[in-house]
């Protein structure tokens, strides 16, 4: 058994009641490859819209997560939560919570301990700036991100959780990684993996690529060994989204 495709559509900050709903629609009724774990990320605030709407065989992940099982944390949601309102995902570590609300490591590693304690998956971004990327320390830099996560949850940790590697320089600016870039970095993962936690997580655990994937490139991207699926922004609002999630066919 290979590792099975994964299809993440994260709506950032975007959407409306109207629009979540259209998307929804276009999605559950949609021909979706079957082989292929398809998640979407909206906004917390339609979290419970989406997951009533959207078919049973499409999962639902909020955009983050707090660490602390419930109290006076104003604004945060409890894994606790997520779980009562039938949300099975998370996403935690994205480019956009360490640098714009300064998340460091340790608070990623933090979230990711909570999340999959409470019975929750998690989809773990990294990714490195495009001066780290000149400078040659792409892998140093998402390693280390991973490496604190590891610390905290240890080899069985990771059953649950997909690793999506976004490059901060091709999120949102139209730039993608060549096939050959994502290919790259995806082993170098794979090989970190398996000599810091063991063979098995490292032949098991699905490293999906995000960073203005469109329904023009993903099928070249899909093509090579280690990229295991997307994680998508912006395309996930568009119907060309069910084309990003057909790429493995």
């Amino acid at each position: 058994m290979g590792r099975k495709f994964f299809v993440g559509g994260n709506f950032k900050m975007n959407g409306t009641i109207k629009s979540v709903k259209e998307i929804v629609h276009n999605l559950s009724t949609a021909k979706l490859d079957s082989n292929t774990e398809v998640v979407v990320a909206p906004p917390s605030l339609y979290l419970l819209l989406t997951r009533e709407h959207l078919s049973p065989n499409i999962e639902v992940a909020a955009q983050n997560v707090f660490d602390k099982p419930n109290g006076a944390f104003t604004g945060e949601i409890s894994v606790a939560q997520l779980k009562d309102s039938n949300i099975t995902w998370t996403l935690l570590g994205h480019s956009e919570r360490r640098t714009i609300l300064r998340e460091d490591d340790d608070l990623v590693a933090c979230k990711t301990k909570a999340a999959l304690g409470g019975g929750i998956g998690v989809i773990l971004c990294c990714g490195e700036s495009l001066e780290e990327r000149e400078k040659g320390v792409t892998t140093d830099v998402v390693t280390k991100q991973l490496k604190a996560v590891n610390d905290s949850i240890g080899k069985e940790g990771w059953s649950n959780v997909v690793i999506a590697y976004e490059p901060i320089w091709a999120i949102g600016t139209g730039k993608v990684a060549t096939t050959e870039q994502a290919q790259e970095v995806h082993a170098a993962i794979r090989k970190w993996l398996s000599e810091a936690v063991s063979s098995d997580v490292a032949e098991n655990t699905r490293i999906i690529y995000g960073g203005s994937v469109s329904e023009k490139n993903c099928r070249d991207l899909a093509t090579q060994p280690d990229v295991d699926g997307f994680l998508v922004g912006g395309a996930s609002l568009k119907p060309a989204f069910v084309d990003i999630i057909n790429s493995n066919i």
